[in-house]
């Protein structure tokens, strides 16, 4: 019986944390999304990887934006972009955006 409780309290925890991840990288992606129409010319889509990673307290999401070229996003804890890496093709930043980042709306959790 003991291990039966166990077992399913084990479970209950370790399906809330995977809803608690999901939740934390929709947020990621809604921020880096917005980051992207703020701060760079012709932004019609971004599409994001199924797979970021989480180096030492963040995330690192990939994607690409209008369908080609393709970009590495590390986003904070409080879900404002920190570093972002563009592949070849990539939109141009705005012109009012090239010496500090353009407000993009991000959410501190």
């Amino acid at each position: 019986m003991k291990r039966l409780v166990f077992i399913l309290s084990f479970t209950i925890l370790i399906g809330c944390g995977v809803n608690q991840d999901q939740e934390q990288i929709d947020k990621a992606e809604a921020s880096v999304e917005r980051y992207l129409i703020a701060n760079f010319q012709n932004v019609e889509s971004v599409e994001f990887n199924n797979s970021p990673s989480a180096p030492m307290g963040g995330l690192v999401l990939e994607g690409t934006v209008n369908g080609e070229a393709t970009f590495n996003i590390g986003v904070h804890d409080d879900y404002t972009v920190g570093s972002i890496g563009m592949g070849e093709g990539f939109p141009e930043r705005k012109e009012e955006c090239r010496e500090h980042s353009c407000d993009y709306g991000q959410q501190e959790e």
